[in-house]
């Protein structure tokens, strides 16, 4: 008897250690997987099995048991009944996991919205377009091409191809429809870069000057530019890593202001030689935005009113953190062919339907490689400079997300292409099977 209470004394302790060890693992888990329930519930109109079936069925997210309140708009979600997380829902300002008491029921505010408009054909409005036939593109090579991702290995969701302002291929999987919102993931850098560049060309910035930080001023991080936290380039440590507790997962799952912890780092490289990819970086970037408007409304508004809404994506949806600032680095939820309207804003170099609404040198600025990034990364972009995609013309650039999240600009062939999914795929031949389906 002695010898199995001895036992069961050591099982119990290794059970506690084990469980203090992963404790902060756990609350990730959780975290992770009550923000995607709510707002993938909440913003995007799925069911929570769906959810769970498909974007939370990875491990270690799907060992988290998770349930929703319709009523309270809430998802919560438990690690093994050891650790639970909840996330609630706010509108307008989307998701957002809750860090204490009170938290769910606190007063906020909403941006303003335009209507949308649902008379003027698609891509300057909602309204379906007229049939245009283009005699140089190979529909069936095109349409084979698309087809090529919608298999169960590449899992993608939805892929929209628009040539000279037409959709000239577009399909969705199961379960989706051109109304259907995605989650942009990391593609939410490139809109808050966008930003920057409508108010530049608004005289309101200049992305040249020292980036204006209260707490650096008397330290070396002083001289950090606007435009070296645009490039990634500022020195600044920061660990991105989504495998294990790290700087990034800390700031998404546990801050209350995302804005403020890559603020706090050390300077560990020199700026514009130490590239170093940081969604900390952007949410930085989101916080001085904040700085540059009187009101934190006139904040949430201008994303909206001066970009977003001005181009018609009605369906997008900036997601906040619990302190209302915008998380640039990941949050932001449209349709496909909202997303695909982003990319044409920059095929016609920042120029809508007649209005400006950044300049031409700005659509060169996010396009230039950042130094020492090996040609890979613009201003919040991911460019083609070095050929890694090697069938694929070298000024194409794209904004990129988690899981292989998409949209490409090609200005050589005057097209954009959407593709969302739930895994990476070969874009290479992907690229390569559609630009080579216009002659």
């Amino acid at each position: 008897m002695k010898i199995f209470k001895r036992i069961l004394l050591l099982v119990l302790i290794l059970f506690l250690v084990t469980v203090i060890y992963n404790y902060p693992k756990l609350n990730m888990l959780s975290g992770y997987s009550a923000k995607n329930i709510a707002s993938s519930v909440y913003v995007a109109n799925r069911t929570l099995e769906f959810t769970d079936k498909t974007d939370n069925d990875f491990s270690p997210v799907n060992l988290a048991s998770d349930k929703i309140d319709l009523e309270n708009k809430t998802a919560t979600s438990s690690a093994f009944g050891l650790l639970t997380r909840k996330a609630v829902y706010r509108k307008g300002l989307g998701a957002v996991l809750t860090l204490e008491e009170g938290d769910e029921t606190a007063d906020y505010l909403v941006p303003k919205r335009s209507k949308s408009d649902n008379s003027t054909p698609y891509p300057y409005g909602n309204a379906p377009q007229k049939d245009t036939i283009f005699k140089n593109v190979d529909y069936d090579k095109i349409d084979e091409s698309v087809e090529f991702l919608f298999d169960s290995i590449n899992k993608t969701r939805a892929v929209v191809v628009i040539y000279k302002d037409q959709i000239i291929s577009e399909k969705y999987a199961d379960g989706f429809h051109k109304d259907s919102k995605l989650l942009g993931w990391s593609m939410t850098k490139s809109l808050l870069s966008t930003v920057y560049g409508v108010l530049e060309h608004q005289g309101k910035l200049n992305v040249k000057d020292k980036a204006p930080v209260a707490s650096w001023q008397n330290d070396e991080r002083k001289n950090i530019t606007i435009s070296n936290l645009l490039q990634m380039n500022s020195g600044l440590e920061w660990d991105e890593n989504y495998e294990e507790i790290s700087d990034a997962t800390k700031m998404l799952f546990l801050e209350r202001d995302m804005t403020k912890m890559q603020e706090n780092k050390p300077l560990v490289g020199t700026p514009n030689e130490s590239w170093n990819y940081s969604s900390g970086t952007t949410n930085l970037l989101s916080g001085i935005l904040r700085t540059q408007f009187k009101t934190h409304q006139e904040y949430l508004d201008f994303w909206y009113t001066d970009f977003i809404d001005k181009i018609g994506m009605s369906s997008m949806v900036l997601e906040a953190d619990l302190s209302g600032n915008y998380v640039g680095s990941s949050y932001s939820w449209a349709t496909a062919r909202d997303w695909g309207k982003f990319g044409l804003l920059y095929l016609k170099n920042g120029n809508w339907n007649g209005e400006q609404l950044f300049t031409k040198e700005w659509v060169a600025y996010i396009t230039t490689p950042t130094p020492t990034s090996n040609g890979t990364y613009g201003a919040q972009f991911w460019l083609n400079a070095e050929n890694h995609f090697k069938d694929v013309p070298k000024n194409m650039y794209y904004a990129d997300g988690f899981q292989g999240q998409r949209v490409y600009v090609l200005p050589d062939q005057d097209m954009v292409i959407v593709r969302f999914g739930l895994k990476n795929f070969d874009e290479n031949t992907f690229l390569k099977g559609v630009i080579s389906s216009i002659e």
